[in-house]
């Protein structure tokens, strides 16, 4: 009982900083172990001073980010429920919620992973795999995806699920302990274990390893929390309601739509690069993996946010959730100023950490520094999509994924790389956010004057 008032207190009545601190810095500490875990596979790749290793990993990033918006299916459909049945006191509903989700999040995966098995070559076709980076694509993707989705996409969706109900703690400490443990193996399968030729698989190996592990400790975490939290993974506890089903997928389908287009950003980036060669496709692969700091850091303060905003938009306190949604954009942007000046200046040196080969350096410090002034742009993009996410919004969401995308980024990236080549695609970025963030803050405006006085005014559903 005394981790529901701890979480409670934070709901309700724990000053704003305090509570979005409590929820969001282990989330962000995760969110950058993450990180760094994506970005040691580069690192211990780009050892090898094999450009077409470093290309290969690139080609796969965007294929194993798929897990993602699986995972957010459900996570963030059925997490951001459970924090507004919380806000109303409909705890068992809540629990067969988070039953329903995870039972739901593993049969995806296994689709998916059964999926690329069949497919693997056509799909490595399409992405640009050439003769030179095929064989090290399929070793990362066997390891990373055939055999690795399960497991990410349940310790993803797990997390998500710890984080509704207040427990950030132990789901920062899981998501860390996965990227910790990731870091240690990579060397020693890369250049101990494994033969010279073959690191591509070593790393693969280590980072599906390591989300076993870490899907292990969230399931001992939820063991132990029984009693104390609504969280049940047994199909026993029955189904939710039709409705709240329903309400699953609302949200849940825009939030992984948003992440699946991101994802087919990347893929098409990864495309129309590799037709200027293998070097550039290495040099944007490392530069669209160092830009994730700030953005890393971004979205750990958004998932702080999100449980706090959405408990209080259902049972009615909208001062309390318009201040958390205030104060967690501040920190956003100060956070985004602070990145953009780093990377501007340091950018050599950033991509020196991860390759040595002057020519693919050179043209990342480019890449870097034209990402970088994005940066701003995309975290009040994706802030506000966030918010949408928290109160239930479903349709706003997706309709804001679907502006950003589909309407302005994706065929930005066609018409600006005939205009302008491969400076065209890394500049789409910047262009495509400061249109999002003008549409994102109209549409909130109208959400604030319409849909929040309309509850005000009727009481809340």
């Amino acid at each position: 009982m005394k981790q529901q008032n701890d979480n409670r207190e934070v709901f309700e009545t724990m000053p704003i900083p305090r509570a979005l601190a409590t929820l969001a810095i282990p989330t962000i500490i995760g969110q950058l172990i993450v990180l760094i875990y994506s970005l040691a596979d580069t690192f211990f790749i780009g050892r090898t001073g094999n450009p077409y290793m470093v290309a290969a990993a690139s080609l796969i990033l965007p294929v194993f980010n798929i897990c993602i918006p699986i995972s957010n299916l459900f996570s963030i459909g059925g997490g951001t429920l459970i924090s507004r049945l919380l806000g109303v006191g409909k705890k068992e509903e809540a629990s067969k919620v988070s039953a329903f989700s995870f039972l739901c999040a593993g049969a995806s995966a296994l689709l998916y992973s059964f999926f690329m098995l069949l497919f693997m070559n056509t799909i490595l076709g399409v992405l640009g795999a050439s003769e030179d980076t095929l064989v090290f694509a399929r070793q990362y993707a066997m390891c990373v995806i055939v055999l690795g989705a399960l497991p990410t996409v349940l310790q993803m969706t797990l997390a998500g699920l710890l984080r509704s109900v207040g427990c950030a703690k132990q789901a920062g400490f899981g998501v860390s302990f996965g990227g910790l443990l990731n870091i240690a193996l990579d060397p020693l399968f890369m250049f101990v274990i494994l033969p010279k030729g073959m690191e591509t698989m070593g790393a693969g190996l280590a980072t599906m390893l390591s989300n076993c592990a870490a899907c292990v400790y969230f399931l001992l975490v939820l063991r132990s929390l029984r009693g104390s939290t609504v969280l049940r993974i047994n199909p026993a506890v029955g189904l939710p309601g039709r409705t709240n089903v329903l309400k699953v997928f609302t949200v849940g389908i825009p939030a992984s739509v948003a992440t699946l287009l991101f994802d087919i950003d990347y893929m098409i980036i990864d495309k129309l690069m590799s037709a200027y060669g293998d070097i550039p496709l290495a040099a944007v692969g490392i530069v669209l993996k160092a830009e994730r700091l700030p953005l890393n850091t971004g979205v750990g303060l958004c998932q702080g946010m999100v449980p706090i905003a959405a408990y209080n938009y259902s049972n009615g306190n909208y001062r309390r959730m318009k201040d958390v949604l205030h104060f967690s954009r501040l920190a956003g942007l100060v956070v985004a100023a602070v990145s953009v000046t780093l990377y501007i200046i340091f950018a050599p040196q950033i991509m020196h950490l991860f390759i040595n080969d002057p020519e693919t350096v050179r043209i990342g410090t480019e890449f870097l520094r034209f990402r970088a002034l994005a940066t701003t742009f995309m975290f009040l993009c994706f802030h506000l999509v966030h918010f949408f996410q928290a109160v239930g919004d479903g349709r706003t969401a997706m309709l804001l994924a679907v502006v950003r995308w589909g309407i302005f980024n994706i065929p930005m990236l066609f018409i600006l790389n005939r205009l302008l080549g491969m400076r065209g695609l890394v500049l789409t970025q910047m262009l495509a956010d400061i249109l999002t963030v003008i549409v994102s803050y109209y549409v909130y405006y109208r959400f604030s004057k319409t849909k929040l006085s309309e509850r005000k005014a009727y009481g809340s559903d």
